[in-house]
């Protein structure tokens, strides 16, 4: 088993918040945090920053997002009509690197039918491959009766939904004393929640076209459901549910959680996606190889995972 000599690696999880938007990622940081957050705020709005491991042959493509977290206030909330100039802009910039950079929609995915007439604008008017939404609202998650218009209008369209992890409360607090690992334990389980969620309430069977992508943050409760589907969950098929609607990517790049995921879902469901550029803002190339060949990918499954599951899904060669 080799690396194949040249991978086509398309970072399925990409953040870019234009400048022209006010970052609000660093308020109420520990002071131990701010340089950090300085630091990773300045890559958000540089354009040239999103475009370097392109530019130097380290990846063949982006599927960014700008996620309205970035630009929130202390309460989460954004100002009226953000969303839409988000994915106006979104589109302009995609725009700027044409088969390079593939933009999707950012959407309030609990608000109703509005969140599902902005994903028809945003896909039939500008264009955008898919949509990205945070997994959770409250108490809320992706099998609230506020997210199916979202969620009906991505799958009437052919196109994927992001569920990206949010900070969910009380958990974030409880699990603070554990430091950062604590907070990528408590986004995690959120973001493995929503997916357990539209499992057990019977979205998946309801949406047979929907497909939802994670981050490998949630691969433990996915995991979960892989192992215990079948004598604990309500839908008795659950695994072949998760492999039918259900993608994750590969932040992090350890070896063992790709090839977990890959054992779990199939081969066919697993991105290449950094969390660029919080969780890796270097060039990638080389260690997406290594980490490919670790997992015990051959050829043909290195290719899948690096570029080829992300081109299918976002149908990028139509």
């Amino acid at each position: 088993m080799s690396v194949p000599h040249s991978l086509d690696i398309i970072d399925f999880h990409t953040h870019h918040v234009p400048p022209s938007w006010t970052l609000t990622t660093a308020a109420g940081r520990p002071p131990q945090q701010q340089a950090l957050w300085e630091r990773i705020n300045r890559k958000l709005n540089d354009f040239s920053a999103l475009m370097e491991a392109i530019e130097v042959g380290d990846l063949a493509g982006r599927v960014i997002n700008i996620p309205t977290a970035m630009i929130a206030d202390s309460d989460g909330n954004v100002p009226d009509g953000t969303v839409e100039r988000i994915n106006d802009q979104v589109a302009e910039v995609a725009a700027r690197r044409p088969g390079k950079l593939h933009p999707l929609a950012s959407v309030d995915a609990f608000s109703g039918d509005a969140a599902g007439d902005e994903v028809h604008r945003a896909i039939r008017g500008l264009g955008l491959r898919g949509v990205f939404v945070n997994c959770a609202k409250g108490d809320m998650l992706l099998d609230a009766p506020q997210a199916r218009p979202m969620l009906a209008a991505a799958a009437s369209l052919g196109v994927p939904v992001f569920a990206h992890p949010i900070y969910p409360q009380p958990l974030t607090r409880q699990l603070s004393g554990c430091g950062r690992l604590g907070t990528f334990l408590a986004r995690g389980t959120i973001n493995a929640a929503s997916v357990i969620a539209l499992l057990e309430s019977g979205t998946l069977e309801a949406l047979p076209d929907l497909r939802v992508v994670v981050t490998n943050l949630a691969l433990g409760g996915v995991l979960t459901v892989g192992g215990f589907g079948e004598e604990f969950s309500s839908r008795k098929d659950a695994l072949r549910l998760l492999r039918r609607h259900v993608f994750i990517d590969t932040m992090g790049f350890h070896p063992v959680l790709i090839r977990a995921a890959v054992d779990l879902l199939g081969v066919e469901n697993v991105l290449v996606g950094s969390d660029w550029p919080i969780a890796n803002d270097g060039l990638i190339a080389e260690r997406v190889r290594c980490a490919l060949l670790d997992a015990g990918l051959d050829d043909a499954g290195q290719r899948l995972v690096a570029g080829g599951n992300a081109r299918r899904l976002l149908r990028l060669d139509r």
